[in-house]
């Protein structure tokens, strides 16, 4: 039976996170009140965070998935393609939103993807200012490099299932511009996408550098613009 919401939550090396992060995402996806999934997408981990999350799961309607490689990207492309909802949503193990599925499932029939924009006038962003700042310079990047008007292709998204089941077989970006190489796509396809605003408060300090995402970033972007000119 297909469920409203799958929700897509990629995981590596959350094994200390998880006994705490995911009881609460479960709760969030209860105050929903529909029928969904959770696929927590581990990748390459080596602190057991595959068996953690499988104990703190239990009997909930949570798979554990596991990939051998750290690969945010692959891991979600994975989760996507094992997702059957009506809706498919990727959240991250530490941000997450019962706002936001209500934002989703209250959608018309025409709209295909639903983004929480940081970037969005109505939001309340309150991260860091560099957290902010790194924001801000890659959507600049976004329209420069792909003259894309999305304002924002990190964080969480809704995506219609038929969208995910036709566009993401074609995207080649893992890491961590997957999730940008398929909305560009459903940009540059006509696919009706939808932004909405966001509260965005980190729970924990960022894990991930911005120096060493920076570099590859720019590769990526550059890279999605020679794919889809091919």
């Amino acid at each position: 039976m297909t469920s409203p919401l799958v929700v897509v939550v990629p995981v590596h090396n959350e094994a200390d996170f998880i006994p705490t992060a995911l009881p609460s995402l479960i709760s969030t996806m209860d105050e929903v009140d529909v029928a969904y999934r959770i696929l927590l997408v581990e990748n390459g981990s080596i602190d057991g965070t595959a068996d953690v999350a499988k104990k703190v799961a239990a009997d909930s309607a949570v798979e554990v998935i596991s990939l051998p490689d750290a690969d945010y990207g692959a891991a979600m492309r994975r989760g996507f393609l094992e997702a059957d909802g009506i809706w498919v949503v990727n959240f991250d193990i530490d941000y997450f939103s019962t706002d936001f599925l209500h934002s989703v499932l209250g959608q018309p029939d025409e709209v295909d993807i639903v983004i929480a924009s940081k970037r969005d006038p109505g939001s309340d962003d309150r991260r860091p200012p560099i957290r902010r700042i790194a924001t801000f310079v890659f959507n600049l990047m976004l329209r420069m490099i792909l003259a894309s008007k999305i304002s924002d292709t990190h964080g969480m998204k809704g995506f219609r299932s038929q969208l995910v089941n036709d566009l993401t077989p074609l995207v080649v970006s893992n890491q961590d511009l997957f999730d940008t190489e398929l909305v560009i796509r459903a940009e540059r396809a006509g696919y009706s996408i939808v932004e909405v605003p966001v509260t965005v408060a980190e729970i924990r300090p960022a894990r991930s550098s911005l120096i060493k995402r920076a570099p590859r970033t720019v590769a990526g972007l550059f890279r999605i613009r020679r794919t889809l000119k091919g």
